[in-house]
């Protein structure tokens, strides 16, 4: 895949962030080594509830030569806006270096409820400013219908995005159970690739993985991958 940034493309509507046709062949390259040096989809800012400014986010994804990644705060595009404004500003300082730059797609993580369980539902290159995401970006979990799995699903697709359950074997429910629930609820992917002892360094935890790999494939889902970052290591979760 080509390697492309935030900025619009100019022989196109649809601004590179809301591209779910690339980020859907990415997700169908996805492997264990992929995250996350070259590509990390679940990382926060203080924009919700994690302590990187989304600025100090962006240097690092450069250094660290990451080819693609998304911002998925709680119930907000805030974080990924602030990154938009200064990649702008960068690309317009470095001129000579937008080839080389990462792809950052839009994103979100919502909480939601599927088999009377709370779960998290990860969002991808949609559009923020369509209706049907408004009652997702109140930097607050959603609650009663709009909270249901079927509901955040459905949205994040008519704004045009990518929906993925998060960390699936971190939940009261088994994987089985709920994979199985939200695939039949039409999602797109789930998040195989994830380190659930947070070791250091990170590395997708080898049980867990095997187990989603085998679900996956089963209902004929994407797979994804994030570090979940909370701390002000892109390479950590804490």
């Amino acid at each position: 895949m080509a390697v492309v940034n935030l900025v619009e493309d100019s022989v196109s509507s649809k601004p590179t962030a809301q591209d779910a046709l690339a980020l859907r062949g990415v997700f169908e390259t996805i492997q264990a080594e992929s995250c996350p040096t070259s590509f990390n989809f679940h990382m926060h800012t203080v924009c919700s509830d994690g302590q990187l400014q989304p600025e100090r986010l962006m240097e690092q994804a450069i250094a660290i030569g990451l080819k693609g990644f998304a911002i998925s705060d709680h119930h907000t595009v805030d974080g990924y806006k602030r990154a938009q404004v200064w990649l702008a500003d960068y690309i317009q300082a470095n001129p000579d270096r937008i080839g080389n730059l990462p792809h950052l797609w839009t994103g979100i993580e919502v909480t939601s409820r599927l088999l009377e369980t709370e779960v998290h539902i990860l969002g991808y290159a949609f559009d923020f400013t369509h209706a049907a995401m408004e009652p997702y970006l109140q930097k607050h979990a959603p609650q009663d219908a709009i909270a249901s799995a079927a509901q955040v699903i459905a949205s994040i697709q008519m704004a045009g995005g990518l929906a993925v359950l998060a960390h699936p074997v971190r939940y009261r429910r088994s994987p089985e159970d709920l994979i199985a629930a939200a695939a039949t609820l039409g999602i797109n992917g789930v998040e195989t690739y994830y380190a659930y002892d947070n070791p250091s360094p990170w590395r997708t935890s080898p049980r867990q993985t095997d187990q989603v790999q085998r679900l996956s494939s089963t209902h004929g889902l994407l797979n994804t991958c994030g570090s979940d970052t909370h701390g002000l290591s892109l390479l950590q979760r804490v």
